[in-house]
């Protein structure tokens, strides 16, 4: 199965033109789930796993993959459905994914295929659901419904790793905010990522608005632009910069960047994109499609750090 996943480094080009592709998978039954691609590194027959003492339930061992040891993490029991019995775990699969810095194992019933996608084929879940489930997007295939996992935030809850901005930080950058009014943008679809921002930004001290996803980010730039446009503050004024996240249903963060770039009262705003992708392709698209800087997501002191050094310039 690993060489079902072959190929992935050639398929950057589909980044930047708001397309991806997705890998779908069961978890128990027949229902689909989706995950990028870009955040898969193989597809393998379970391998033997080594229990772990103590760990998160949902954590259901260790495993030796080509040399490195990764927690298997057993994705029904992640997304509360049956999970699968140990009896069973050898007739499963694994998704090796790198994402958030880390690499791990998720276990699957089994992999059906890879689907290219547009973005805006792809929806937000329903608002009701936002915020108390596991999905980041829903879209359609083979005449049914595929549920996108939202994987980072399983893998938070697992390692409980909160990633928020340290005391000792905060205590080494004392900025003057005094007479200051510094707005800031982002975008992301997932609620683990909009919540660690939410930190970032309140324990600096900011105004911020956080969207769900490319397209809202931009209509709200652009009503910015309109009122600049009848008199207002002019964009640069107003806003410090864009924090945005790359995967978002509807417009992903490099068309967003793009589109920014595109239009003369947006195109000298400062632009950050913050993904948990990782691969050297982040730092070419980046420069490609004109952002001014890459960060992994949950580095909350590196983008504490590059929104600080942005208001130091402005200060200047």
């Amino acid at each position: 199965m690993s060489s079902f996943i072959t190929g992935v480094d050639q398929r950057t080009s589909l980044a930047g033109m708001n397309r991806m592709e997705l890998l779908l998978f069961t978890i128990k039954g027949s229902q689909l789930f989706g995950i990028n691609v870009f955040k898969v590194r193989e597809v393998i027959r379970t391998p033997f796993i080594s229990p772990v003492p103590k760990s998160d339930s949902r954590v259901v061992g260790v495993a030796d993959i080509r040399g490195q040891t990764m927690p298997m993490i057993d994705l029904a029991k992640a997304l509360d459905l049956e999970p699968i019995p140990p009896e069973k775990y050898q007739q499963s699969l694994t998704i090796v994914t790198e994402f958030n810095s880390s690499i791990q194992g998720f276990l699957v019933e089994d992999v059906d295929r890879i689907i290219h996608l547009r973005w805006e084929d792809i929806l937000p879940p329903p608002p009701t659901l936002q915020g108390v489930n596991y999905l980041t997007g829903i879209t359609r295939a083979k005449k049914q419904i595929v549920e996108i996992v939202d994987v980072e935030k399983v893998l938070v809850e697992v390692s409980g790793v909160t990633n928020e901005v340290s005391d000792e930080f905060i205590s080494q950058h004392n900025v003057d905010f005094e007479g200051q009014n510094f707005f800031i943008v982002a975008a992301d679809d997932s609620v683990v990522a909009r919540s660690q921002l939410k930190s970032v930004f309140e324990k600096i001290g900011l105004h911020y608005t956080i969207l769900n996803n490319g397209k809202e980010a931009l209509d709200f730039l652009l009503k910015l632009a309109d009122e600049a446009d009848s008199g207002g503050a002019s964009i640069a004024d107003r806003v410090l910069m864009v924090i945005s996240d790359i995967e978002m249903p509807v417009m992903d963060g490099y068309t967003l960047t793009t589109s920014i770039r595109k239009d003369e009262r947006l195109k000298d705003i400062f632009v950050v994109l913050n993904s948990s992708l990782s691969g050297g392709f982040n730092d070419s698209l980046t420069e490609k499609v004109g952002a001014n800087v890459f960060i992994s997501k949950w580095h909350s002191d590196e983008l504490a750090q590059t929104i600080i050094s942005q208001i130091e310039k402005h200060q200047k």
